[in-house]
């Protein structure tokens, strides 16, 4: 595996079966870690239709991890009723963690990134326009084109824990 992809639902705060199949790993909004259909290694070869389709444009090598929430975002003051949790979010920080170990995955801007990040990088895929992940409500001082690099520094902290 060569690099993790961050995203959101952009649905309620439990996985749904569309979310299941789309992501390896998928954090509810109470932090509860849910295992998707396909496991990462689905996704080192993407020619046999089996695997995770999470990053248009980038799922071979990619393990996607979403996290459940943010149905009807439209900002900062208007994140919707399923707004993504600090839990669910410091979770999340800890699972790419010992993912980046057991995949020897180094935690930089191309390797462990938002989709976001990767659409912009990638201006050619269907993943070009993506917003998950531009705005965490339970960091609200972290700005949009922030959020990958606090993401990465919360990463590297629990990472060093390990």
């Amino acid at each position: 595996m060569k690099r993790i992809v961050i995203h959101w639902t952009a649905g309620t705060n439990k996985p749904n079966a569309t979310d299941l199949e789309h992501y390896h790993f998928i954090i509810d909004g109470e932090g509860k870690i849910h295992d998707g259909k396909f496991k990462p290694e689905d996704n080192e070869n993407c020619n046999d239709g089996k695997y995770a389709h999470h990053t248009g444009g980038g799922n071979t090598g990619s393990i996607g991890i979403s996290l459940c929430g943010m149905c009807g975002f439209s900002g900062a003051k208007s994140v919707g009723d399923y707004p993504l949790t600090k839990i669910q979010c410091e979770t999340m920080f800890q699972l790419v963690a010992k993912l980046c170990k057991k995949y020897k995955i180094q935690i930089t801007p191309q390797t462990v990134l938002t989709h976001y990040e990767f659409g912009q990088a990638h201006r050619d895929t269907t993943s070009y326009g993506k917003i998950d992940i531009i705005f965490m409500p339970p960091y609200p001082w972290v700005a949009k084109e922030d959020c990958g690099s606090y993401i990465r520094s919360k990463i590297r902290w629990y990472y060093e824990k390990l």
